[in-house]
């Protein structure tokens, strides 16, 4: 089944749809819709500014669904509940060691649960912290003290923190940062344009990365 879903996922991105986002939808009540205008001016962005071709309107895709293999990107974000079923963890986990990659981006008050639920995907993985060091903080542009605070709630430092498999890292989560909504359109949450201009350039960072890696 491994090996079958591995060739899903290569195929996908030999026909061309291997420069795609979608938004992953998922189950226990967590708003996954959440931050609607981010991802479109995310990637509008990228083909701007690091020669990405995708569409600017990202599809949803359902964790438990093979639709995922045909995206070598998925984005994941709320504020509350993460319930991944059996058959949702298995498939998540086929698709990440087959070469996808997932972005979670804690719109606040996600961490408790999709830490819990991530140890369905991986039981014998743990979240590590990225150094800021890492390629992801400067593979399009510089971010030498790593993950840029967007947006204050806690008063705590953003971190980045990864899973990796056979030294390959599947899956970002970020943390106390918001990236998203710092995507959004400028009248949502008024963010001033520098503001704007470093989430949308750490978007830009991850999307490459996650691309060429």
């Amino acid at each position: 089944m491994k090996l079958f879903l591995s060739i899903i996922l290569s195929l996908s991105f030999y026909l061309g749809t291997s420069q795609e986002i979608a938004v992953l939808k998922y189950k226990g009540g967590g708003d996954w819709y959440s931050n609607p205008t981010a991802l479109p001016n995310l990637i509008q962005f990228c083909n701007e500014n690091i020669n990405t071709k995708m569409i600017t309107k990202p599809q949803t895709v359902e964790v438990g669904s093979t639709d995922i293999f045909q995206f070598p990107f998925l984005h994941m974000t709320g504020h509350g509940n993460v319930f991944f079923s059996e058959a949702d963890a298995e498939n998540l986990r086929s698709y990440l060691v087959s070469g996808g990659f997932l972005h979670i981006d804690d719109n606040y008050g996600m961490e408790p649960y999709i830490t819990k639920e991530l140890k369905k995907v991986f039981p014998d993985k743990d979240l590590v912290e990225l150094p800021s060091s890492h390629p992801i903080f400067k593979s399009a542009y510089n971010f030498p003290n790593g993950l840029p605070k967007i947006h204050e709630h806690d008063g705590k430092r953003p971190q980045a923190f990864g899973i990796f498999h056979e030294e390959r890292l599947v899956l970002l989560f970020t943390y106390e940062s918001d990236l998203g909504d710092g995507w959004e359109d400028p009248e949502v949450h008024n963010d001033p344009a520098d503001v704007r201009d470093k989430a949308l350039k750490m978007g830009a960072n991850i999307v490459k990365y996650a691309f060429e890696n």
